[in-house]
């Protein structure tokens, strides 16, 4: 039985034949996914942000480690920024973890510790959009909400052929509302995330038709358009960018900077850099960043090498550097900072407890033993 096509949006009543079948595959095929075996509202709230632009297994072990460091939400209210950036250090988009603390503070101090348990009050915290308000109140609560991820786009887009993009304005009120009509009644918390597995693991973009529990009911498939399904919009232009960086050494330490509180990485520590300016050298391009950052004019040493990684729609090419203080003076001199909120002399060991973007985590992960021999040979010990 073919559900009926977009744009009509089906009933409860026409729904129900596929949600049931739906459960059923999910009740024998869903993931032990660590946040299914309590559902309570704080840990599903967790998984929802650390799940938006991170791979599941990626999530998963993520997800084990913050609840080690951050069980309640008491606890994570009490912590320090840092502590909470350290955490989720290798995630990227950092503003989430910025809204999930900030998050956990405002219910500690003013909603007496507990999460919100309708959309409503979910979507007044910061980083909470209907999606994840949604996805918090099913599966926590069981509230009889809709949420629609990318998965659920996808799965609607094929069993209802929905022939307009899928973020259109038209397509998301469709989409919404049949999420809405089709909930079982009493089952909301494994309906929503069963169309999520099944759009995980086997409607996926590339879609395991033969697999799939619908299969009977899907348009697309009928007409043979699964793989064109959903629509959508503009493929990411990809802009690459070469950015250069100094690891500045001096007396078994190494500098390193807290960049501002706005902009991207706010927050985060780092090694002195920036953008490449057209006609430059990657050596007078350090020069020039530590000239503008700091006070200091060091000199390169020697390569440290290059580094490559993706941040949203860039793909970067990061230069290091070597550097060093000339004259090796005694002390640790101050200087001025034009783009940074605090600094310190770190040894790498205090490293590895501060939380860095990406690129330079990896930096700092792949090029350690280099960096350890430059201490060494600046004369210092590497403490």
């Amino acid at each position: 039985m073919l559900l009926p096509a977009y744009p009509h949006i089906p009933t409860p009543e026409e729904c129900l034949p596929f949600a049931t079948a739906l459960l059923e595959w999910y009740n024998a095929h869903q993931r032990p996914l660590p946040w299914r075996e309590a559902p309570d509202a704080y840990r599903v709230w967790i998984s929802e942000i650390m799940l938006q632009q991170t791979q599941m297994e990626r999530g998963v072990a993520y997800f084990a480690q913050w609840m080690q460091r951050f069980p309640t939400l008491a606890s994570l209210a009490s912590a320090p920024l840092d502590d909470v950036l350290k955490a989720w250090e290798g995630l990227g988009y950092y503003s989430r973890a910025k809204n999930l603390h900030a998050a956990a503070r405002h219910v500690q101090h003013n909603l007496g510790g507990v999460l919100p348990s309708t959309p409503e009050g979910m979507v007044a915290l910061p980083g909470v959009g209907r999606y994840t308000a949604g996805a918090v109140c099913s599966i926590a609560h069981n509230l009889p909400v809709p949420a629609v991820d990318a998965n659920v786009e996808r799965v609607f887009a094929r069993l209802f052929d929905v022939d307009a993009p899928a973020k259109s304005k038209e397509a998301q009120a469709f989409f919404w509302q049949t999420a809405q009509n089709a909930i079982p009644q009493g089952q909301a918390r494994h309906f929503n995330q069963a169309l999520m597995e099944l759009g995980a693991l086997v409607c996926g973009k590339r879609a395991k038709c033969s697999a799939c529990p619908l299969e009977r009911f899907c348009q697309a498939s009928y007409l043979d358009l699964t793989f064109e399904r959903p629509i959508t919009g503009a493929k990411m232009v990809y802009v690459p960018l070469q950015i250069v960086t100094g690891v500045l050494v001096h007396r078994g330490r190494v500098f390193v900077q807290k960049r501002l509180d706005h902009g991207a990485w706010a927050g985060l520590w780092e090694f002195p850099g920036g953008s490449l300016e057209e006609g430059e050298t990657p050596e007078q391009g350090v020069l020039r960043e530590f000239s503008e950052e700091t006070d200091y004019t060091p000199q390169i040493l020697h390569p440290l090498g290059t580094v490559r990684h993706a941040y949203t729609r860039y793909r970067i090419t990061l230069h290091a550097f070597v550097c060093t203080l000339p004259g090796n003076p005694q002390g640790f001199l101050a200087t001025a900072l034009h783009a940074a909120t605090e600094c310190r002399w770190a040894t790498l060991e205090e490293m590895d407890a501060l939380a860095f973007p990406a690129g330079h985590r990896k930096l700092l992960d792949t090029k350690k033993t280099h960096i350890i021999q430059a201490l060494h040979n600046a004369g210092t010990e590497a403490l």
